[in-house]
């Protein structure tokens, strides 16, 4: 395949082009000197009668010459003469009639006749046109050299703009039109204090150049998507007040060999002709991956052109260049190359807001709507930052977008509740009614579920002797809901809000696993062993992880604190296997033990949630205060000794 990037670069030389033009117009003379033939000044007469070539047989003692023009055309000419006439006479036939007439009457009739010569058509260029017009003969060019044409078009395209997929579509950015500032994020002042102090290390560079520190600070920047990274960049650049070129890496992906790494070379060359700059490379994780495992050795090519752009040969080329990369994996989540590593001096780690960040986000998103939308009267933020755990400041931002929409659509004011079916519409995803609507028996099975996962959650709390005002203030319920969920094919959904706390104890673990068990165990309890319905499996996908996590990777309940999964199969598979089994029918024996105690709560609270679809946290611990004689004595005094003595089994 021939290099179109070599001849690119090649006519970005001026003298390269002047002798192009030169070329091109030596062609075009030459072509033009070509067709300058003297014409004869004969009339021509055109006709489209076959009948005249028949009548030539009877004529032929006047026939001074017959040619046949293009014989092999769609359109042969028969040209004539007669020896007592100057004009030339033209007959222009289909070229299916050509054959039976050259046999039936030219060679039947012994007529003379010869094929019309290349030098005879070009001084008698009427008798091919037939009398047509400028524009008619242009157009007819361009018809029979359409193919033609359009390779020469392709050609130069390619000499133009190079290989589809071998360029960069990279965009430089000045820093006046850079929008924002550093105050604009809310939060993440540890991220920020990185971020300054890499400020300071670029403008003081030659102090550090006095450690011997002379290469380029090349960054970094890693944490899940929506935190941030490309605004920081940004205001980095605008601080600075260093132009910024902005890339993807997924541009470097071309499907061309030696694509990515001529991409590279030239987003470098444009950085240098800038001098001091910013190059960004967004989503640049492909970079990183680990080299020399494919057969295919080109497929390292871009990774190393960019090793030897990072660092190489020290030279002041390209001294001034930054290079500041942004990925949403880190060399903890996924395997990484060494050597690339290596050359990102700093490395900046974002990471999600916690629970104080994320109510200032949200305040901060709704401030900026006009007076008058959102009732800051009805609006508890903090309510709202609980259950949007795990939400980067996008999804957050997308989460007041979607409330925006709601309020158009409904025509009110932005309030908590208003935020609440927001924040399901942008995670868990649209809910409806009418999928279960006349299915009533499939409707109380997931309310008797959904109610089962509750009395598990809030077990732990009653079995301590605490009140239901307690409970109701240490639960994270905020709605049960039997409203379908084809997002993730759920027919009804306990809504909460979570905790920020990223490390959970083995007891904590335990109830969230007796949590989900609840919904599996309520539907035991009401419709016997064989009445389990396929509603919950992804419970137990959920709980499977869980024991695993607990039992395999970090031996929660051994001695040996050892990782079962890096063990071979045939040693550490079976013993886990078993040991997984045991904690998972310890743990359900419970479950389905302590729930019997809720069983006519549960009969009670379903027929209200049957009816009303929804329960909200305050109306179901208003219905338990109402209906506290349902609750067994013993949930108000001390701990149930089966507890004890499930946590007993557990430990043992």
């Amino acid at each position: 395949m021939p290099n179109f990037s070599r001849l690119q670069i090649a006519f970005k030389n001026v003298y390269v082009r002047i002798l192009a033009v030169i070329l091109m117009a030596m062609l075009v003379t030459l072509a033009i000197f070509k067709s300058n033939v003297p014409q004869d000044a004969r009339p021509v007469v055109h006709s489209q009668n076959i009948a005249e070539i028949t009548a030539l047989a009877s004529q032929k003692a006047r026939l001074e010459y017959l040619l046949i023009a293009k014989p092999l055309s769609e359109a042969p000419r028969y040209i004539y003469k007669f020896k007592d006439s100057a004009a030339l006479n033209v007959v222009k036939v289909p070229s299916t009639s050509h054959l039976s007439l050259e046999r039936e009457v030219l060679l039947k009739n012994a007529i003379p006749y010869s094929i019309a010569k290349d030098d005879f058509l070009a001084a008698h260029e009427a008798v091919m046109d037939e009398g047509e017009s400028t524009l008619a003969r242009t157009g007819a060019f361009f018809k029979q050299n359409a193919f033609n044409i359009a390779i020469v078009l392709l050609v130069l395209y390619l000499i133009k703009f190079g290989m589809p997929g071998t360029g960069m579509s990279a965009s430089v950015i000045t820093p006046d039109k850079l929008k924002g500032s550093m105050d604009d994020l809310i939060g993440m002042e540890d991220i920020k204090q990185e971020v300054l102090h890499l400020e300071e290390m670029i403008r003081n560079r030659a102090e550090y150049q006095s450690h011997n520190i002379d290469k380029p600070f090349n960054v970094m920047l890693t944490g899940p998507a929506g935190t941030g990274k490309t605004k920081l960049v940004g205001y980095l650049a605008k601080r600075l007040n260093l132009p910024m070129i902005s890339a993807s890496g997924s541009a470097l992906e071309s499907g061309y060999v030696g694509g990515g790494s001529k991409a590279l070379n030239a987003l470098h060359r444009k950085a240098c002709a800038k001098g001091k700059c910013i190059i960004f490379l967004d989503e640049a994780q492909s970079l990183f991956m680990p080299r020399g495992r494919s057969e295919k050795k080109w497929e390292d090519d871009t990774a190393n052109t960019m090793l030897g752009l990072l660092d190489g040969v020290k030279s002041d080329k390209g001294a001034g260049v930054i290079w500041i990369v942004a990925s949403n994996f880190d060399d903890s989540s996924t395997e990484m190359d060494e050597a690339m590593l290596r050359r990102f001096s700093v490395k900046i780690n974002f990471r999600l807001p916690n629970k104080a960040e994320r109510r200032e986000l949200l305040r901060s998103f709704l401030s900026r709507k006009k007076d008058g939308l959102v009732d800051w009267n009805d609006l508890n933020l903090d309510q709202v930052a609980e259950i949007t755990q795990n939400l980067s400041p996008a999804l957050l931002e997308t989460v007041v977008e979607r409330a925006s929409m709601l309020s158009i659509q409904e025509k009110t004011i932005i309030n908590t509740n208003l935020l609440f079916r927001a924040y399901e519409r942008a995670t868990i995803g649209l809910t409806d009614r009418a999928t279960t609507l006349d299915k009533h028996k499939q409707r109380e099975r997931i309310a008797l579920h959904e109610l089962g996962h509750f009395f598990m959650q809030i077990d732990p709390f009653l079995r301590q002797g605490l009140t239901l005002a307690e409970v109701k203030e240490r639960s994270h319920l905020l709605k049960i809901s039997t409203e379908a969920v084809s997002k993730i094919g759920a027919l009804g959904y306990v809504l909460q809000s979570g905790e920020d706390m990223s490390l959970r104890t083995l007891e904590e673990l335990e109830r969230d696993v007796v949590g989900l068990y609840g919904g599996v165990a309520a539907e035991e309890m009401f419709y016997g062993p064989r009445g389990i319905s396929v509603g919950s499996q992804n419970d137990i996908e959920k709980i499977t992880k869980m024991l695993n996590l607990m039992v395999s990777r970090l031996s929660m309940y051994s001695r040996s604190k050892i990782d079962y999964s890096q063990l071979q199969k045939d040693i550490g598979g079976e013993h886990t296997v078993r040991l997984v089994e045991e904690k998972a029918d310890a743990l359900y024996s419970y479950t389905l033990d302590a729930i019997r105690d809720y069983k006519l709560m549960m009969e009670s609270l379903k027929d209200t949630l049957l009816e009303q679809y929804v329960l909200s946290k305050d109306e179901v611990f208003a219905l338990l205060e109402e209906r506290s004689e349902l609750l067994l004595p013993q949930l108000h005094g001390q701990r149930c000794a089966k507890l004890t003595l499930c946590e007993e089994e557990v430990a043992a």
